[in-house]
């Protein structure tokens, strides 16, 4: 025999899983049927004939259908509407007539059936229905201890009623705070999940959106130079043809979950786009001061803003300033719009403000417009 067990997410091991389930299931109801052994004794050693034969019947019938129930507990459910309330007040009239069956050969000893019933009913019925046939049973038994001939008062069973009912309702309170921890943890990482496309939406948005961008001024550059400067224009195509393999380099690198940003190398390329959209660029030419944790999102800034100015600003000039704590990019442009910020500043925000820096847009002192992240206060 082969000692290999399937993989843990295999159909194979999840039939295992559910057949321990199911073992454990039936263990936890039928060690129970123990306290059937005093009703049981009763009958055998006090009873005889039709007597002693109807009882040990009804009690072997009591046990299985009691038994039956968790059968029954897999194939339907239990939720309030899951299944009919007649069905469910059926299934204990139908137990408590076989418990009574038993009363003449079992004598008092036949209430212990009476704390299968209440468990049963705790399970079964809503908590106000489940309490009012607790107190039936518990009251039944205490009763009929003081009014039947023969029988004394033995507060036991009383006492292991209420304790059943106690039992089975923290154990079924267990259950639904387990199952809407599941439900809960589910929607976590349903959540999860859904931040991580988002984010990776946003970031796919700002590399494409930054070098289509370029290529798109450059392209129409190299068209202008083709005629009139075809060396310049074969410059531009080339150009054209790295700035490719980098968007497509950086898509997969984004992909694969590695893609850092360089704060230098965006002013680098913030240049080259500029100088394409012959928009002039007052550039920083080190970024020293900016701490290395500070720098990748500068980067982010530097990509967004340029990428904004070259698309939509119509400016003759971009100007970028960087400080130790804050960035700004400038233009000369038409200045803000009415229109809500796009993806790219949507993330932008979001970026900083998962460092605790502060972003702000408005109107540059040129009349343009101005991008500016601020980290700390």
């Amino acid at each position: 025999m082969s000692s290999k067990q399937p993989p843990p997410h295999s159909p194979a091991a999840r039939d295992l899983t559910q057949t321990g389930r199911r073992s454990w299931r039936w263990l936890a109801g039928g060690v129970w049927l123990f306290y059937l052994g005093s009703p049981l004794q009763e009958i055998v050693r006090h009873s005889d004939g039709v007597t002693r034969v109807v009882g040990v019947l009804a009690l072997f019938a009591f046990a299985t259908a009691y038994m039956s129930f968790f059968i029954w507990m897999r194939q339907v459910s239990w939720r309030e509407g899951g299944l009919p309330l007649w069905k469910r007040y059926g299934y204990l009239v139908g137990l408590l007539a076989l418990a009574a069956l038993t009363l003449p050969a079992a004598g008092q000893t036949a209430l212990t059936t009476l704390v299968y019933v209440t468990a049963i009913s705790v399970v079964m019925l809503e908590l106000r229905q489940a309490i009012a046939v607790t107190l039936l049973t518990l009251g039944g038994a205490e009763l009929s201890m003081r009014l039947v001939p023969g029988w004394h008062d033995d507060s036991s069973y009383g006492l292991a009623i209420f304790l059943a009912a106690l039992a089975v309702f923290g154990m079924r309170r267990a259950i639904q705070r387990g199952m809407e921890l599941s439900v809960a943890r589910q929607d976590f990482a349903e959540l999860a999940v859904q931040e991580e496309r988002n984010r990776f939406a946003r970031d796919l948005h700002d590399i494409l959106g930054h070098s289509l961008t370029v290529i798109t001024v450059k392209a129409e550059l190299a068209g202008r130079l083709i005629e009139a400067n075809p060396s310049r224009a074969a410059v531009e195509v080339t150009d054209i043809e790295q700035l490719a393999r980098a968007a497509l380099a950086d898509v997969r690198a984004a992909v694969a979950g590695y893609r850092e940003l360089s704060l230098a190398g965006e002013l680098v390329s913030a240049r080259a786009a500029l100088e394409a959209a012959e928009i002039r660029a007052d550039l920083p030419t080190t970024v020293d001061d900016v701490p290395e944790s500070h720098r990748e999102l500068f980067a982010w800034v530097v990509r967004e803003g340029v990428t904004n100015v070259v698309r939509h600003s119509g400016a003759r000039k971009c100007t970028v300033r960087i400080s130790a704590q804050q960035i700004e990019v400038l233009d000369d442009g038409r200045g803000p719009s009415t229109s809500p910020g796009g993806h790219g500043l949507i993330g932008l925000r979001e970026r900083a403000d998962q460092v605790g820096a502060t972003l702000s847009v408005g109107q540059a002192p040129s009349g343009g417009f101005r991008l500016a992240v601020r980290v700390g206060p």
